[in-house]
């Protein structure tokens, strides 16, 4: 796209936030499938019409072969990457959550770093009885919910995923990233156009609601439903009532654990660099660090020298804590948090509790006892609670019970690789990441990027290989050439 249209999808936007988000216009007629108007031939309002348009330009799609996919994939990275700041200025604006340089990084990462097509690639065996073949199928339409804290890098990352395996998507996002989604699903469409592309394999139902998504991952046409959310919509998605691939990414509460070996300087800056990231709206980011005694003082030390990290007492954590964890804490599964706080800034949350901290300051930070609730729950916001035990093994163990069981994502700075093979064997997650801010997970270090972890599925990182049925075909007999 040249950068007038890209201009014009950014004043459509904000326009619509500076309205408080006022939906799209009707349709103009009963049987009017969708939005009037050919750029916005993406967005529906009924769910059925919208399953009709995906189904068809899914066929097509398929239609075209692969190196036809290629281009297109092509094509929509090019759109995402050359939008990325517009977009994430956008998601920033209408969620109020994250940073918009760190959003700009996640939108790059989900354009360059997913895999697309050339992650497919067909399996051939021989033998005396001849040959057979296995390849890979889409399975027609994904339903995908996204969610607020990631809103446009996971519809880019979604897409390019889906797209790759020959699929085509119906999103549903939070209502609370709609405008914002939108415009990412319009770029991409437009991308998708202008290589040959049909269009309706990307589609959205408005208004975006609980009732829309349900009955979108209810719908007996889709195969495939993705959720990326927290535990409620993972809920919703497991009890769809229909047989289906369901691709579950739900919550974590990963921990940090630096033991008696570690670079201790450096595991400070990367716990604050990770945790802060985007205000901590990354289900993989750093959620709380469990020191060994042996370095707790330095380790504490290298915070408080910090700039960028504040220290609460105990008497302003507990404010903090009334202020923001409605209900949470050891044991607590769906965590309750005052929802103004998440993704917010860290002077933003210390002014809730009438605290002015320095320019500059990234991250709220408090050293607490194990019981703590800022250890056992989830809270998505650049608030760390830091604690320490007598010795590595415990603070592994500690490590595992105050993830939750969720086996997300967990890290550990150390130089021991006995120690970084134990805790990874008894965390057993997704992600695990060593000596570096957890979002090297995702694809900022080595590896491809995702912004749809299934762990409760049993999928962990997912990509184009995900969306896709083995298709085996074998020929007796022959094509055996040696």
């Amino acid at each position: 796209m040249d950068r007038d249209a890209i201009a014009t999808v950014v004043t459509e936007v904000l326009k619509r936030l500076e309205q408080n988000g006022s939906p799209p216009p009707a349709a103009s007629a009963a049987g009017a499938s969708s939005v009037p108007g050919s750029s916005e031939s993406f967005v529906f309002q009924d769910l059925d019409a919208a399953v009709d348009a995906s189904g068809t330009a899914q066929r097509v799609f398929q239609d075209l072969g692969l190196e036809q996919r290629e281009s297109i994939i092509a094509a929509m990275r090019k759109a995402a990457i050359d939008n990325a700041e517009p977009l994430a200025k956008m998601a920033r604006e209408e969620t109020g959550m994250g940073r918009y340089e760190d959003k700009v990084r996640k939108n790059l990462l989900a354009a360059k770093k997913t895999p697309g097509p050339e992650a497919l690639r067909a399996v051939a065996r021989t033998g005396d009885k001849g040959l057979t073949i296995t390849e890979y199928a889409p399975f027609g339409i994904v339903a995908a919910v996204t969610p607020s804290t990631n809103p446009t890098s996971t519809i880019i990352n979604n897409a390019i995923s889906i797209l790759s395996g020959g699929n085509s998507v119906i999103f549903a996002p939070h209502p609370a990233s709609s405008g914002c989604c939108r415009a990412t699903m319009k770029l991409l469409t437009e991308a998708i156009v202008s290589a040959g592309g049909p269009r309706g394999l990307i589609t959205v139902v408005e208004p975006a609601s609980q009732e829309n998504t349900k009955a979108l991952l209810a719908h007996p046409a889709i195969p495939v439903n993705l959720v990326t959310g927290g535990p409620a919509i993972v809920k919703v998605a497991m009890t769809s009532g229909k047989t289906c691939k369901t691709i579950a990414a739900g919550p974590g509460n990963p921990p940090v654990v630096v033991d008696e070996t570690a670079k201790v300087e450096e595991a400070a800056r990367g716990v604050v660099t990770g945790c802060s990231f985007d205000n901590n709206v990354l289900c993989t980011a750093e959620k709380e660090v469990i020191l060994v005694d042996a370095i707790k003082d330095r380790f504490l030390a290298a915070l408080r020298s910090d700039p960028r990290a504040y220290e609460l007492n105990p008497e302003q954590l507990g404010r903090l804590t009334k202020e923001v964890i409605i209900e949470g804490g050891k044991g607590c599964k769906d965590p309750k948090l005052n929802r103004k706080y998440i993704g917010k800034d860290a002077a933003v949350i210390a002014r809730g509790i009438g605290l002015d901290v320095p320019a500059g300051t990234r991250l709220l930070w408090s050293f607490v006892d194990h019981d703590n609730e800022w250890i056992w729950t989830e809270q998505l916001m650049p608030v760390l609670p830091v604690t320490s035990v007598s010795c590595v093994d415990k603070a592994i163990e500690l490590a595992y019970h105050a993830e939750g069981y969720n086996h997300h994502t967990a890290s550990m700075y150390s130089m021991n690789v006995e120690n970084l093979t134990k805790m990874g064997r008894r965390m057993a997650c997704s992600i695990f990441v060593k000596n570096a801010p957890n979002f090297n997970g995702l694809g900022m270090g080595e590896g491809y990027a995702t912004l749809s972890i299934g762990t409760p599925t049993g999928d962990g990182l997912t990509q184009a290989t995900h969306f896709v049925r083995p298709l085996q075909c074998s020929l007796v007999g022959y094509f055996r050439i040696v």
